[in-house]
């Protein structure tokens, strides 16, 4: 082959590449654009309520406070035996029982209630609300290819996503409506080759100070599509 055909098809595959590569970025940035138009959820302050319905149990009321501007985050829960709530304000946690900092060994253990467990459950709202903003968040790892697929009855792009070993082992599947580019569907998976992990589909967008988010998340096992809850926001 001569050299300067040799060159052509180097730069024709350089070229390919770097297409793919942007493939995935421009898609999630298509879907923020329509999550999160106005930029707003960096400094997004806004309390959240829900219900959790779960079918072997009664009906979970749950709360949070989100401040990304100020650092701050609390949660709420309201059990039989009293209200159990966690804070983190600029990283540093606190676990709080009927306002109290001391909290009763025999309900600690029950609820497993710590205040480690409050960083925790910041990560895991602001993750779960915040997507898919927090896409862009460090330690992130885009794979660049963008998949068409069918996904419980509906047409996605797909996205994998895995972490900096810091951050998180998870490997995640994130489903985009084609035509909205509507963040629509997730899935994890802790060990892929065992199918276990679950997955959440979407119903209903609601506005809050200005972030689309879904009002109405449905969880399934991955394994055995076995149904395990659903969160309802309700203002």
């Amino acid at each position: 082959m001569p050299k300067k055909y040799f060159l052509f098809l180097i730069c024709l595959v350089a070229f390919s590449t770097l297409q793919a590569q942007m493939a995935a970025d421009e898609l999630i940035d298509k879907s923020i654009a329509f999550h999160d138009p106005q930029n707003n959820w960096k400094d997004f302050k806004s309390q959240l309520s829900f219900t959790t319905e779960r079918p072997d149990r009664p009906d979970g009321k749950r709360k949070v406070f989100i401040d990304n501007k100020r650092k701050m985050f609390s949660f709420w829960a309201q059990y039989e035996e009293g209200l159990l709530n966690y804070e983190v304000k600029k990283s540093k946690p606190k676990a709080l029982w009927n306002g109290n900092e001391t909290v009763p060994p025999e309900i600690a253990k029950k609820y497993r209630i710590s205040s480690d467990r409050a960083i925790m459950y910041r990560d895991y709202y602001t993750y779960l609300y915040g997507m898919p903003m927090k896409l862009k968040d460090q330690g992130t790892i885009i794979h660049q290819e963008v998949s068409q697929v069918e996904f419980y009855g509906k047409k996605y792009d797909k996205v994998k996503v895995t972490y900096d070993p810091e951050v998180g082992d998870d490997i995640w599947y994130f489903y985009f409506n084609p035509n909205t580019h509507a963040l629509e569907a997730y899935q994890f998976f802790h060990d892929e080759s065992k199918n276990d992990g679950e997955y959440i589909l979407f119903e209903e967008l609601k506005e809050t100070q200005r972030v689309k988010m879904p009002r109405v998340r449905k969880w399934f096992y991955n394994k055995d599509e076995k149904f395990l809850a659903t969160d309802i926001l309700e203002y």
